[in-house]
């Protein structure tokens, strides 16, 4: 009787784990769409403290070790209720953890020869300045020489 309390509190568990996985926020992706070797002029460079990508898996975690510590407590449906209580609770502060981790950035503004202009972002330092002429090809930017 022991074994089938324990699975149903596992599984319990679970499902709370999967529920509060469910209410992560959906990553927002960047995408660029740009043509092979435009040429331009680097107009602005900023770092940038951005959100990293959010997974989910700070929620999942966080409501598999509120849950296992709620299994700790009570008895009976008190602890079933104890479980589910947890695994929520530390499923919200799993997300929220992670929510706060944060990557730093550098984005370049270039305004394109043809009077467009674009965003490039990376992760590390350009190692240009405003004024440079740049090559932006689909694998990534290219420092041209001065008087091009």
């Amino acid at each position: 009787m022991q074994f089938v309390e324990h699975v149903r509190h596992f599984a319990l568990l679970i499902v709370a784990a999967i529920a509060v996985a469910g209410c992560a926020q959906q990553p927002t992706y960047e995408v660029y769409n740009q043509p092979v070797a435009r040429v331009g002029t680097v107009e602005s460079i900023r770092q940038v403290d951005r959100q990293k990508y959010v997974s989910g898996a700070g929620a999942v975690t966080g409501a598999l070790i509120g849950g296992g510590l709620g299994s700790l407590i009570g008895g009976g449906s008190g602890k079933t209720a104890a479980i589910i209580v947890g695994a929520l609770g530390g499923g919200i502060v799993g997300n929220e953890m992670q929510k706060n981790q944060t990557e730093l950035i550098w984005e370049i503004g270039i305004r394109y020869d043809d009077g467009g202009y674009g965003t490039i972002t990376q992760a590390q330092s350009p190692g240009l300045r405003i004024g440079d002429r740049v090559r932006v090809t689909d694998t990534g930017l290219e420092l041209l020489p001065r008087g091009r």
